[in-house]
């Protein structure tokens, strides 16, 4: 394989990484949408099968009292239905995602870069030598 082969061959799999970092990072992204979703929206939650007045709850984190919800003894319908252990998990899964995405794409970007500087010195070797050349000749 000639080395031009070869430095194209190396940029396409770098090029695929860097995709792949990408999707990763993407990934993360819609994980961190998701948990803020759990925890800044409100929502209605239905107290029996097909309840044509569902209880009204508050975000999680947006609230006038000083916990989100006041509990199921107090007949509060909201407590279990979206629960801080969900929103925590989801948000602990995007962190070897995102770390994962980051070192992808960050070494994707790299050997790129790296085999264009590579690239660019060859070719300067090369005018370099024409020159040595015709002044020695």
């Amino acid at each position: 394989m000639r080395s031009r082969e070869y430095d194209l061959d190396f940029r396409y799999r770098a090029g695929r990484e860097r995709a792949w970092g990408l999707g990763l990072l993407a990934v993360a992204t819609l994980q961190w949408a998701w948990c803020a979703l759990l925890l800044l929206t409100p929502y209605t939650v239905d107290e029996e099968p097909d309840d044509r007045h569902p209880a009204e709850c508050e975000s999680r984190l947006l609230t006038d009292r000083g916990t989100a919800n006041n509990g199921i003894y107090k007949g509060d319908w909201c407590q279990n239905e979206r629960d801080w252990p969900e929103a925590l998990l989801v948000l602990g899964l995007s962190v070897p995602v995102s770390a994962a995405g980051v070192a992808l794409f960050t070494s994707g970007r790299v050997s790129i870069r790296m085999s264009a500087h590579a690239e660019a010195m060859r070719e300067l070797d090369k005018y370099a030598d024409a020159r040595d050349m015709k002044s020695t000749g």
